[in-house]
């Protein structure tokens, strides 16, 4: 019970910053992503021309599109103009990259892609706002039945991105990976609780202090030199991870939603 007054407390405290800090750590791959897009320019496009053998011209041209189809409707989300057509963007760039690195005939990396979605549907279920009545005046008889289950969709697929960070143990680093086998043991049970949304909130701000955390520990980019591979592997982790805080952020902010365990109780 100490724990739940303690995040009610935090939660309470922060709740005006919380909406800005859930866009900012959802959007944040995307963000850094864009700006890899114009460091590696040169990298991307001759992948991608090599790859598809499409021309220069081509892949330039998805470089472009990656770039400022991340960068401009990052900022439009975080200033909260534009949203709904900037979430449809951000979609976009998640497929074409999708299909463009092949990433369809990689599981772990598609079911990365897909789950990225998941925050994506909990901006859009932000944007929607509170169901109204034909009434002045007069509450809503029923559920804000869209959102609700965007909201779902949006637990869901973030638990799913969760699960695709775990990642293997393979015992090369001993510490490392014990962190790692603590990861899963407290992650795991937390991530059900918000998947059914059951103590959701709770569970989030857990979560949410754990994963921060861990990430600083088993992703820390800044100790490689950025002209070894294992910089961006790393790299591509952290601001992932960060993508899952940031959902879990917005769970807090928005509530589990209609179709939860939270919701149902207050039926009981």
């Amino acid at each position: 019970m100490k724990v739940e007054d303690i995040s009610d407390t935090v939660i309470r405290k922060t709740k005006d910053y919380l909406p800005f800090l859930s866009r900012l750590c959802l959007v944040a791959t995307f963000l850094e992503d864009g700006v890899r897009m114009w460091y590696q320019w040169k990298e991307q496009s001759s992948y991608i021309n090599h790859h598809w053998n499409c021309g220069s011209f081509i892949a330039n041209l998805f470089v472009v599109y990656n770039l400022f189809g991340q960068l401009i409707p990052s900022g439009l989300v975080l200033a909260q103009r534009f949203v709904k057509p900037s979430v449809g963007v951000l979609f976009g760039v998640v497929f074409t990259q999708t299909v463009g690195y092949g990433i369809l005939f990689d599981v772990r990396f598609l079911l990365r892609n897909v789950a990225l979605g998941g925050g994506l549907i909990l901006l859009l279920a932000e944007s929607m706002g509170e169901a109204k009545t034909m009434f002045a005046g007069v509450p809503s008889i029923g559920d804000n039945r869209p959102k609700n289950y965007m909201q779902l969709f949006g637990r869901i697929l973030i638990c799913l991105m969760f699960l695709t960070l775990l990642g293997e143990i393979n015992f090369d680093n001993f510490f490392h990976e014990i962190v790692r086998a603590i990861e899963i043991i407290v992650g795991l049970p937390l991530m059900i609780c918000v998947c059914i949304g059951y103590k959701t909130k709770l569970a989030s701000f857990i979560l949410v202090v754990w994963l921060f955390l861990i990430n600083i520990y088993l992703n820390p980019f800044w100790a490689y030199s950025s002209s070894k591979a294992m910089h961006d592997f790393v790299k591509y982790d952290f601001f992932q991870t960060l993508s899952v805080i940031g959902g879990l952020l917005y769970v807090i902010t928005l509530g589990p939603g209609g179709v939860s365990f939270d919701e149902h109780k207050k039926n009981w």
